[in-house]
């Protein structure tokens, strides 16, 4: 027989889920932002970009990236996976706004997923493992210059991952009590905006960067 739900064990989810999005988005948006310009760097030439993206400069600032960025989306997967599974989408009988976007917030998770894995894998461990050194800059900017495939792939890829970060860091704020009423809402609404506009930007800039620099 099904028990229901006491308020302590409630309480406890509700704080876990908190902190599960702390822990997880917090990092993960400080470290995106941060790719992000280093990327810009392309702009500067192939060596900048080399040196800004794939060269650290020690084995222990490699070792604390790889534990600031694997540990929160280990753990923002996890917690993203349980909501994917334990919730639904109403949006055929309530068709607004924010349903909308609730909609796209997990559609876009799972293309950042797919998307996530196959960055990783590609651009930051196969070339380390596989062939001993970083990626080289020569490489994925002739990837993204003449194959067709990659270059999209990289287009949505971002796109989505600018859409679920921004979107996101709202939920956060509404999650968190940082913002209740509705005009509060409404203004973060436009910063949300804004931010998923910059982000973006940054994205696609790094990748017309590497574009237009290929060899």
């Amino acid at each position: 027989m099904a028990h229901a739900a006491t308020p302590r064990s409630s309480a406890s989810a509700f704080l876990g889920a908190r902190l599960a999005s702390l822990v997880s988005l917090l990092p993960l948006a400080v470290w995106t932002v941060a790719h992000l310009w280093h990327n810009l760097a392309v702009f500067d030439g192939p060596a900048a970009w080399q040196k800004a993206v794939t060269e650290y400069p020690s084995p222990f600032a490699q070792l604390t990236t790889l534990v600031i960025v694997f540990l929160p989306l280990a753990i923002h997967l996890a917690w993203g996976l349980a909501r994917l599974v334990t919730t639904r989408p109403n949006n055929v009988r309530y068709g607004t706004f924010a349903n909308l976007r609730y909609l796209l917030q997990r559609l876009s998770a799972v293309g950042v997923l797919l998307f996530l894995g196959a960055h990783i894998w590609e651009a930051a461990l196969r070339p380390r493992l596989v062939e001993g050194q970083a990626e080289p800059f020569a490489d994925i900017s002739h990837a993204m210059r003449f194959h067709t495939p990659t270059l999209v792939v990289y287009l949505l890829g971002t796109l989505g991952v600018s859409y679920h970060l921004a979107n996101g860091l709202q939920s956060f704020a509404m999650g968190w009590g940082i913002t209740t009423s509705r005009r509060a809402v409404e203004r973060l609404t436009l910063w949300v905006i804004l931010a998923f506009v910059v982000l973006l930007v940054m994205s696609w800039g790094a990748i017309y960067g590497l574009w237009v620099n290929a060899v």
